[in-house]
Order: C-alpha cells, then structure tokens, then sequence
C-alpha cells in the first residue's frame, strides 16, 4: 500500500431504493439519507440530494425534477445513481483528498448479472479501486451477529424499500433464496390507491409513507388507531381533512403484505428438512424498514406457525453487516463477489 495508504478509505455502502446508508472503516456509520436526488430539468444539473431533496419531493416547480434512481432495489437511472453515490460519499470525506481503496456494496439476492455489472460500474465510476457486492440477506444476518460459516440454518427475511429478500443460509452461502420486488414502496402506493378510489382523496406518496409508518398494522390491534390525514378531494377538487383508522390502511395494504407472507411460507417449503429443524429452533429474523410495520412478526408467526423475531435496530442491520464484512475481507471472502 505505501505512503498514500494513509490517503485512501474503505467504504461499505447499502445502496437502498428508499434510503442509502454509508459505513466508513474505523468510523461505522456515517450517513443515513433517502436516495432521492433533486435535478434542474433544463441544465440536468444536481441541485439537491437525500434530506434535502426529499424535502423537495411532490413540492417541485416545472424546472426541478425529484428522481429516485433505484428501482426494486437496482439502479434505474444510471447517471443519477453514480452522481448520487458521489455526492453522498463527498458529505462524509473529512478530507478532500481522500480516495476509495476498497467498497463494499449490498445488492438484492433475485438481480440478474447486468444489475450487477450497473452498480459495480457505478460503484467504480463514484471512485472505487476495487469494488465487492454482498447479497442482502446474507448482509443482514451478518449485521444482526450470525455466524454465516456455521453448518446451520438461518432464516433472513429483509423487507427493504424496493425489495423484500428471503434466505435461508447455512455454510456460508445462501441455500434458499426468495426475492420479489414487492416491499414499502408498494404498501405506499396501496395507501395512494386505495384513498384514491375507497374515500375519493387524493394523497402524496410522502403522506402516504406516513400513514403506513403512525398507524400501519399486519394484524388487529387493541386499541385501533386514527389519524388526521390532509389530501385533495377528488369531487370538489379542494384540500380537505379526513380522519382514517388503523382498520382502514390495514385492509389498504393487505393483499402486499399477504403476498410478502406468503412468499416467506414458500421459502419454507423449499427448505432442507435439516435447516428448516434449525429455523424452528432459532425462528425467523426479520430486517429492513418494512420489519418495523406493527404486527408482521406476529403475522408470519401465525401463517408459518414458526417463531419470528424482529431484530434489534432492523433500519441499519444490512449496512452493519456490510461494515463487519469490510473491516474483515479476509474473513468473509467466501460471502463476496
């Protein structure tokens, strides 16, 4: 390495479709921002990016953008995405003249070899020497203090912005793995939809997030909430107020939430018998901002008749795996690509 390793970081990044979080070597995290990006739609200049242009989000006039580029947790616009990458990492650089030695970045176990090759490309382009890719899930379990290199069965269930990844892993490697492109986003725009057509209001896809975040259940709860929510109506066209139950976004987001379930009993159904006498001993892990919706443990708990937990702190469970990995590459070569 010589005299300019002193020059050079190491950087772990989980490039979410909702939020991006960046882990520095000997630092941790540094940064949790939403991945959004704010651009001139004249100049296609950057004017803004996370915090700042989320404040920016549904609120632009006709020469501002707001694009989020990624979608279903891989890169959508490839532009976007690296400026974004660089930007972000820029904020957290306490020196100018740093370069990136070594990246880590988690991807969603279902992308193809293309998605792949995209954020590994944008990853160099941002600066990168040497750039490595972890599967999601086996991040998380890494980030909540597993020993992927054991002979037995953990089950993940990462429930991101974008995506929803299920893995079993054993021996460090993923031996059943279930990706459907079906996660917070979509239990947003099931809110959006639904008070569209059931209350004929028309909300944004901020307030919609926070619905589902203040009063969002998988199962009944005791008591039900109510909140105030602000929309436009869709009749008379004006702003008007309408109070909502912790009933009504339940049944708004079922049909995501039965398919997400359902996609971890099928996960189960694949499994070895020997693992799967693992997970019923150790349970379900789940990870990621959609582990946080009231009730889902319970829910898959009672479809799946297995136990399943929430892991501590789920927001930051993959980048914190993805951090564990860097500050020990040697140690967990066999999970990277």
């Amino acid at each position: 390495m010589g005299i300019f390793s002193s020059f050079a970081t190491d950087v772990a990044i989980d490039l979410g479709t909702a939020n991006t979080l960046i882990y520095i070597r000997g630092r941790g995290i540094v940064l949790n921002e939403p991945s959004i990006v704010a651009v001139n739609r004249n100049t296609r200049k950057i004017v803004a990016i996370g915090h700042e242009a989320q404040q920016m989000h549904e609120r632009t006039h006709k020469d501002l953008e707001t694009i989020r580029p990624l979608k279903d947790g891989v890169i959508a616009d490839f532009d976007v995405a690296e400026q974004m990458i660089k930007r972000l990492i820029m904020k957290v650089q306490t020196k100018w003249y740093t370069n990136i030695r070594r990246m880590v970045v988690c991807v969603p176990s279902g992308i193809t070899e293309v998605e792949k090759r995209a954020v590994r490309d944008s990853s160099e382009h941002a600066g990168a020497r040497q750039v490595y890719l972890i599967d999601e899930p086996m991040a998380a379990a890494i980030g909540i203090g597993l020993d992927v290199h054991e002979p037995v069965g953990n089950m993940i269930v990462d429930i991101g912005g974008g995506t929803t990844e299920i893995a079993v892993i054993a021996l460090s490697g993923i031996v059943i793995d279930e990706s459907i492109r079906l996660a917070g986003d979509q239990l947003d725009n099931a809110l959006v939809q639904y008070f569209r057509r059931n209350h004929n209001l028309l909300i944004g896809q901020r307030t919609a997030e926070r619905i589902k975040c203040e009063v969002g259940s998988a199962v009944e709860l005791d008591p039900e909430l109510e909140l105030s929510v602000k929309g436009r109506d869709l009749v008379s066209g004006i702003p008007k107020i309408r109070t909502i139950s912790s009933e009504d976004v339940r049944e708004a987001i079922k049909d995501p939430v039965d398919q997400i379930v359902a996609a971890v009993v099928r996960a189960l159904e694949r499994t070895p018998p020997e693992l799967g006498a693992d997970i019923l001993e150790r349970g379900i892990m789940l990870t990621g901002g959609g582990a946080l919706l009231r009730g889902l443990d319970q829910r898959i708990r009672r479809q799946a008749e297995l136990p399943a937990y929430v892991a501590e702190d789920p927001l930051t469970a993959v980048v914190r795996g993805t951090g564990k990995v860097l500050e020990n590459l040697e140690y967990y070569e066999t999970v990277v690509s």
